[in-house]
């Protein structure tokens, strides 16, 4: 498979400056479809950290002196920027990251504007956001919205565009820079996009450092000049923040994982159901790689095998499930990220198995996932999109996240029982009611323990509403009011 990005070495963005690791240090960035090097990256330091960060607390006393206005005219340009390099930044992504072309362009692409767009637009409204009152016959109160300094955003490999938008558009929205450290395992998209941003916004305001997360992360952590880190990762990796970061105390917010449930009742559109939950649940495009996925599938036991089959017919279609290059249009189903994440996925495959699990569909990985497919991809990280049917939620495969092709299916009885199996779970991301009973509907929405919850629907997202996590999902938000803070004053009037 030959891709349409040719062979470099992307560097980091600094200062306003792009440039190779001060050591000269590179790691290779892998394509997951091929499972071969396709690029190069900045292998930085911890002597590197100090620089980018000085940069962005530099960049801070000017940019947060702006009118929100101005700021905000800033990210508008920004957003047309994004446009303009849409077929770039899709192939980067999909290149790097094995996300399909058709869905890397058409959805992703365009979100990124509108998140621009959004913060753009928010930048104008905050100075809206304070509150006077009387304290007296002579004084009054006021509150204002600040700036915190220079915020720190560590990005995942799953979605590397998207988050790094989410966090920089609102963060310098809010007055804030900020320092971007994007996963080594997916990186490329990220680096090139700090390099976009230099044409629009002043010197420093976003900085892009690569490296690793053992090598530069607790520094970037723990720095003295970074006042809030926002992590989109896992719960490990926002334990080893906590800790970095209690040398020097911060505020935090976290987007982790999940483990959520998608429930289907009988009274469900099951035409309509079985499309979306094998959508959301089994998500072909990412191969199942985003954190809200519905991969918990809870299905009422008198409709159990006619889903299963309604499922089952849907996702071993070819239209429906096309292995191939990913930068090609036609391609439906990507790659797993990268290789340990690969390994992860297969292992709880054979997990599932001996934990009793039955394979409803899929279960092949590798060269014979795409065995009758383009030769050129048979080394990548591939996984068939499988559903493994068990009997207990306690088991590891229900538990644990995943993060690949592969859900479970599991039968309930009563809305009691569906509501247990549910909120049984660690996590509290997301979650799906599948049914036409508005009184139902309400019901669940009130009693399952997560941040989001979706009716005949599912993962729809937006700007204009938050997205949080519950339990161990995580807490915060990337908003504007999150990335600024709130002072009071009280005046006396002589």
């Amino acid at each position: 498979m030959t891709s349409k990005v040719e062979m470099k070495t992307f560097g980091n963005v600094i200062g306003g400056k792009t440039s190779i690791s001060a050591s000269g240090r590179t790691m290779e960035s892998m394509n997951p479809a091929t499972g071969k090097v396709w690029a190069k990256i900045p292998l930085s330091s911890k002597d590197e950290v100090d620089a980018v960060v000085q940069n962005s607390k530099e960049a801070f006393s000017k940019w947060s002196n702006l009118s929100a206005r101005t700021r905000g005219d800033y990210l508008r340009k920004i957003g047309d920027l994004v446009a303009e390099h849409a077929d770039e930044l899709a192939e980067l992504e999909t290149t790097d990251n094995g996300w399909v072309l058709r869905e890397t362009k058409y959805g992703l692409i365009p979100s990124l504007t509108e998140l621009w767009y959004d913060a753009a637009g928010e930048a104008n409204n905050i100075g809206s956001q304070g509150k006077t009152v009387q304290m007296g016959p002579n004084s009054f109160g006021y509150t204002v919205r600040e700036p915190l300094g220079v915020v720190l955003g560590i990005t995942p490999w799953n979605s590397p565009l998207f988050t790094f938008t989410i966090k920089a558009a609102y963060a310098l929205a809010g007055g804030n820079t900020i320092v971007i450290k994007p996963s080594e395992h997916a990186a490329v998209s990220s680096l090139r996009y700090g390099e976009l941003l230099q044409e629009i916004l002043p010197p420093g305001v976003v900085n892009v450092i690569s490296g690793l997360g053992t090598e530069i992360g607790d520094e970037l952590v723990s720095h003295k000049d970074i006042s809030k880190v926002s992590l989109t990762g896992s719960i490990g990796t926002a334990r080893v923040i906590t800790h970095a970061s209690a040398q020097d105390p911060k505020s935090l917010i976290f987007e982790l994982g999940g483990k959520s449930p998608n429930i289907v009742f009988e009274d469900a559109d099951l035409d309509k159901t079985a499309e979306g939950i094998t959508l959301y649940s089994i998500y072909t495009g990412s191969s199942g790689q985003i954190c809200v996925g519905g991969s918990r599938i809870l299905i009422q036991r008198s409709i159990f095998d006619d889903m299963l089959s309604r499922m089952k017919k849907l996702m071993t279609n070819n239209e429906t499930v096309r292995f191939g290059n990913p930068l090609d249009l036609t391609t439906t189903a990507g790659p797993v990220s990268n290789l340990a994440q690969f390994e992860k996925v297969c292992s709880y495959i054979n997990l599932g198995l001996q934990e009793g699990g039955e394979i409803v569909f899929g279960g092949r990985y590798g060269k014979d996932a795409v065995k009758n497919n383009d030769s050129t991809i048979e080394n990548g990280y591939w996984v068939e999109p499988t559903l493994i049917k068990v009997d207990s939620n306690a088991l590891r495969i229900c538990q644990e996240e995943i993060f690949g092709p592969v859900a479970t299916v599991i039968p309930f009885d009563t809305e009691e029982e569906a509501l247990a199996i549910a909120n049984d779970t660690n996590y509290g991301l997301g979650a799906g009611v599948w049914t036409t009973d508005l009184g139902r509907a309400h019901r669940m929405v009130r009693n399952i323990e997560s941040g989001n919850v979706w009716v005949n629907t599912y993962g729809r997202v937006g700007a204009d509403l938050p997205f949080r996590g519950f339990k161990q999902s995580g807490y915060g938000e990337d908003s504007i009011l999150d990335y600024t803070r709130e002072k009071s004053c009280v005046i006396e009037i002589n």
